[in-house]
């Protein structure tokens, strides 16, 4: 495929992208392994099982640095950010009754993921983790950018095994 054509293609995807933020969006359902795809020349797994807000703001700049390589071409570079444990903290529409009810985040890491995602980056929230924090799924954000996995170890393996370089910061 030729690259006026890549470019064409990377266009409509982020006004699709675009289109469907606007629109309602339910709870995550599940996404299974089987659906999970590289569907770029290059493809890179972020892992985030912490919580903590400076390092999650470096894994931020890291995707978007990943992402500018590529002249934020999302047929050139697939990302996707798994969380589990301490990292869905960061996709939750609220953090009452979690464990991280007291924790303060600055509401522009949102701002920059939620930027990259117009660029293609998705993220794999941990099914196990809200289960194991009493959590119902539509407690997630509600993006269509973010999907929810059965569990984001075996998703971080899963990936790997399809050809995903893996990544994780600090």
């Amino acid at each position: 495929m030729d690259n006026v054509t890549r470019r064409a293609m990377a266009a409509a995807l982020v006004a699709g992208a675009s289109m469907a933020a606007r629109g309602a969006i339910a709870a995550p359902a599940i996404l299974p392994y089987a659906d999970m795809r590289r569907d770029a020349d290059a493809a890179c797994v972020y892992h985030c099982d912490y919580g903590d807000p400076g390092r999650f703001s470096q894994t931020i700049t890291n995707l978007g640095n990943h992402m500018a390589s590529v002249d934020y071409n999302p047929l050139a570079l697939q990302l996707v950010l798994v969380a589990h444990a301490g990292g869905i903290k960061f996709f939750l529409d609220s953090r009452a009754g979690t464990p991280w009810e007291a924790d303060k985040l600055d509401p522009d890491l949102m701002q920059r993921m939620r930027a990259l995602a117009g660029y293609g980056v998705q993220v794999y929230l941990c099914a196990t983790t809200f289960a194991n924090n009493n959590l119902a799924h539509d407690r997630a954000i509600a993006a269509p950018w973010v999907h929810m996995v059965p569990s984001g170890v075996a998703t971080v393996a899963s990936l790997q095994g399809k050809g995903f370089a893996y990544m994780k910061i600090g």
